[in-house]
């Protein structure tokens, strides 16, 4: 791996604060961000991204591309729960791998702010229709979580509601708020969208860095409590997540030519939501166990894939279109 990208990425600020939040608990500072501060940060983040986003799309020409984004994001989305589950019953409950099966195949908003501000910094473009990728990757994920802990559990009494869990996957907050400021991007003007630049665009990376300082030190609250609770879950968190981000980096490669186009495939393959899915699960599954689905998606896959998982999926797409290069010359 390029060393150089490693060290970029170890020193981006924004990441550097997600260190500070952990040692801030290892310290027991009393440093936090106030709840409402991190609720309106978070959706802050996740309208920017969605308005850039769908700029860039209204800017980009239609193609089959995008189509075949589409498709394969809803794809990984309702494959990797399914595969996810039969692993993790082995150790866990149906509810618990029901519950953490959705995690890992829905995706991290977060993760993915993440991933674009490491694309700015090397300078590497991508496409505004990766926003509306992840925005559908959401609510399969859960349905799909829903209907194994329905088809497997063997109390049948205590069956989620479908239309009831489908409703709420679908009118989740961070679902609705990236769909719709997709759409509103996507009709916004160039001269409109020059307007809020400065808060779409200039205070972006200053946010970002707040956000995952929060970020630092939920997780660091989390982490003790969770390494209690055995090596399976720990390794789940990193090994999974690894090899559907290396997977994905290179079968995108298929249907897209662009190295950001595919390392945000490989980062939505390889993260996991703690957000969206703890929520549903409150429903869905109140027999899962959020001190343990949470914090593997928090604690251990979210720092995994923003320190060492995104220079590690470049490197593999680099690598892999220089041996395209070599082997089409």
């Amino acid at each position: 791996m390029d060393l150089h990208l490693l060290f970029d990425n170890l020193t981006n600020p924004a990441l550097l604060f997600f260190f500070l939040g952990i040692l801030a608990v290892q310290f027991k500072s009393d440093l936090e961000i106030p709840a409402n501060s991190a609720k309106f940060i978070s959706l802050y983040l996740l309208l920017s991204i969605g308005f850039k986003g769908g700029q860039e799309l209204s800017h980009s020409a239609f193609s089959m591309e995008i189509v075949w984004s589409l498709l394969f994001g809803i794809f990984l989305a309702v494959a990797v729960p399914i595969y996810a589950y039969f692993i993790l019953r082995r150790k866990f409950s149906v509810p618990n791998a029901g519950a953490i099966a959705a995690s890992y195949g829905s995706v991290s908003a977060v993760t993915f702010v993440t991933a674009i501000s490491f694309l700015d910094i090397e300078q590497i473009p991508f496409g505004g229709h990766m926003v509306a990728v992840m925005a559908l990757m959401e609510a399969p994920s859960i349905i799909v979580g829903v209907l194994l802990i329905a088809l497997f559990s063997k109390d049948k009494s205590e069956k989620p509601g479908i239309s009831k869990i489908l409703h709420h996957s679908l009118t989740n907050g961070s679902v609705l708020l990236i769909l719709g400021s997709l759409m509103i991007g996507f009709l916004a003007s160039e001269q409109h969208a020059e307007g809020i630049k400065p808060f779409t665009t200039d205070i972006f990376k200053g946010f970002l860095a707040v956000f995952l300082l929060d970020m630092g030190i939920t997780s660091g609250r989390k982490l003790s409590a969770f390494l209690k609770k055995g090596k399976f879950a720990f390794l789940f968190a990193i090994i999974l997540p690894m090899i559907n981000g290396c997977g994905v980096a290179l079968l995108s490669g298929l249907f897209t030519e662009s190295v950001g186009n595919r390392l945000l495939f490989a980062i939505l393959a390889g993260s996991a939501s703690y957000i969206a899915v703890p929520a549903a699960m409150r429903i869905a599954a109140p027999k899962a166990e959020p001190s343990l689905y949470l914090p593997m998606a928090l604690a251990i896959t979210f720092p995994f894939n923003i320190t060492l998982g995104m220079p590690l999926y470049l490197y593999i797409i680099q690598q892999a279109e220089q041996g395209f290069m070599i082997a089409g010359g």
